[in-house]
């Protein structure tokens, strides 16, 4: 037996087999701790990574985005995360603060910018919300956060999208992202809450990369960005 373990610490098959077994090892460990410990886990050192390697293309943009939009290149709003808990949500601006003769801000269409349309087409107005990741307000994979207004308008079974942290990217974007119904989106995010996997996260992570080259679902079929959600009984008597 000792002149086995010796054999496994130094030939090149015995620390290749020590390596295989400890990478299976600690991938069905992920796996089966994923929604208690490992989805966080994963979120703190990947957007910690990309936020190290990405930061000289976040600096090129800070910049380009002050001259583009003439002053502040973030937008940040508030946002419901986990449970509702409300956080300040970053991303770089795509539309300008135009507003009418009445005070009022302008359509999105009309505020969106052609730099702002680049920046929405290839999400790099999302790359900011890697802070949002690492600090845990938010998570690579999840619902998208949207607007505190909506929190009243969900029924029950729709708030259980708020059972589980915002997510950069989530199963609905990955399944029509701006292009699909909000009753279509809220299934989907319900489905997603009640389905958290590692390798469903890896699933919707590649899918994410396929669906911004190819640009899929970047705006609703009537709106350059997406209709308000008025809430059920809106949606009804329309």
């Amino acid at each position: 037996m000792g002149e086995f373990f010796k054999l496994l610490i130094t030939t090149w098959w015995g620390i290749t087999l020590i390596c295989l077994v400890a990478v299976t090892v600690w991938v069905l460990l992920s796996a089966l701790f994923y929604r208690v410990f490992f989805k966080r886990f994963y979120d703190i050192v990947l957007s910690g990574l990309a936020i190290f390697l990405l930061s000289p293309v976040l600096l090129i943009l800070i910049v380009l985005g002050a001259i583009k939009m003439k002053g502040n290149p973030f937008f940040t709003q508030l946002r419901p995360g986990k449970k509702g808990k409300i956080f300040r949500l970053i991303k770089f601006r795509t539309m300008t603060c135009e507003k009418d003769e009445n005070g009022n801000l302008l359509p999105d269409e009309k505020r969106l910018t052609k730099y702002g349309k680049i920046l929405r087409s290839t999400s790099l107005d999302e790359l900011p919300e890697l802070f949002n990741i690492f600090i845990g307000n938010m998570s690579i994979v999840g619902p998208r956060p949207l607007l505190v207004e909506y929190l009243p308008r969900y029924n029950d079974e729709q708030k259980r999208r708020h059972d589980t942290r915002p997510g950069l990217t989530g199963y609905a974007q990955v399944n029509g992202r701006n292009a699909i119904s909000w009753e279509e989106r809220f299934k989907l995010d319900v489905y997603y809450v009640d389905h958290i996997s590692l390798f469903g996260d890896i699933a919707i992570i590649l899918k994410t990369v396929l669906s911004v080259i190819k640009r899929e679902g970047i705006s609703s079929e009537t709106s350059a960005t997406m209709e308000v959600f008025m809430g059920e009984t809106e949606n009804k008597e329309e």
